[in-house]
């Protein structure tokens, strides 16, 4: 059940790329927690020292500053690591669609580099993340892989490269890459401040700080919402998976649908809190609907996500309401 009975090699170690981040930290503690050895990769310009922090004095923790752009630091990264984690990147529709020659920069060229000095290092397995930004203006439901539309945003276009890189890289030089196509992630350690801040930790906050949030569009549009459980347990099957299933990606998600308007009024019951939202405009490169079909991670990665929404949703209230009422 979940991961914490995956085994690995007892001197196993793990890179975990964009490890202070929000997903990246998580996946940290975890592998550490099953007490394998985890080195973490990140230039802290998203990420914060406050998530890996507590690792410090764990004596199976190691700790890199560097950015993926620079090859040379990929290889010091990837020496003697058996399991690459590739987080790194710089997530948000909106910012990528001001941001284009950085994007391609940072999330095509680093996880090139990423992938390259993983080759040369000899690691086993190269999961990376993907985004179901991939599927563009497809409108059909649920996602399934290989039925992708046309991309919305130069974030998706950096996705989609980095997919086909991947292939690349197990079709030619042997490496084992799985993609991982995320859903719409939450969780503890989720930023809450920013403009570009993912919309349930920026909820919870302005909710506990009395504030009236503004929601984009109607509020009607869906979401495959996952809990960062489920992605953890995806990344580690993902480095179990048969050698079949690389040079592929795969959905990860929950496998339902939210509707914004319906998560926002839950998180007002939640909080106790009577306030009402504003509504804006819709964001350019937004999809209007998504949910996932999980079925081929279950089948080629042994993919078996047991947070629902509704758990996850009150394990992170708990957490923010702990972790932000002082903040």
């Amino acid at each position: 059940m979940g991961y914490q009975n995956i085994t690995f090699p007892d001197d196993s170690m793990f890179l975990v790329t964009g490890g202070a981040g929000f997903i990246g930290s998580n996946l940290c503690e975890a592998i550490l927690k099953l007490g394998y050895k985890v080195r973490c990769l990140d230039d802290l310009s998203t990420g914060k020292q406050s998530n890996i922090d507590i690792f410090i004095d764990k004596s199976n923790y190691e700790f890199i500053k560097g950015d993926i752009k620079n090859l040379d630091i990929c290889l010091k990264a990837c020496e003697g690591v058996d399991y690459v984690l590739h987080q790194a990147a710089w997530g948000s529709v909106p910012r990528s669609i001001e941001m284009p020659l950085f994007y391609c920069a940072n999330n095509i060229t680093g996880t090139l580099n990423m992938m390259e000095a993983a080759r040369q290092s000899g690691v086993k397995k190269f999961v990376y993340a993907s985004s179901s930004s991939v599927y563009g203006d497809e409108p059909n439901l649920p996602k399934k892989e290989g039925k992708e539309g046309n991309l919305l945003s130069p974030y998706a276009v950096s996705k989609c490269a980095d997919e086909e890189w991947a292939k690349q890289y197990t079709i030619h030089y042997g490496l084992k890459t799985y993609g991982l196509r995320y859903f719409n992630v939450f969780g503890r350690r989720q930023d809450p401040d920013g403009v570009y801040a993912a919309v349930i930790p920026k909820f919870i906050r302005q909710l506990l700080r009395g504030e009236r949030p503004t929601i984009n569009g109607d509020g009607r549009q869906s979401r495959d919402f996952t809990y960062i459980e489920n992605v953890i347990e995806a990344n580690l099957k993902a480095c179990m998976a048969e050698r079949e299933a690389a040079g592929q990606v795969y959905n990860i998600a929950y496998g339902g649908r939210e509707y914004l308007l319906d998560i926002y009024y839950s998180l007002t019951n939640a909080l106790g809190v009577d306030i009402e939202p504003n509504f804006g405009p819709d964001r350019a490169g937004d999809i209007k609907h998504s949910n996932a079909d999980i079925s081929k991670a279950k089948e080629l990665l042994g993919y078996n996500p047991e947070w629902s929404f509704d758990r996850g949703i009150k394990a992170a209230i708990e957490w923010y309401k702990e972790n932000l009422c002082e903040r």
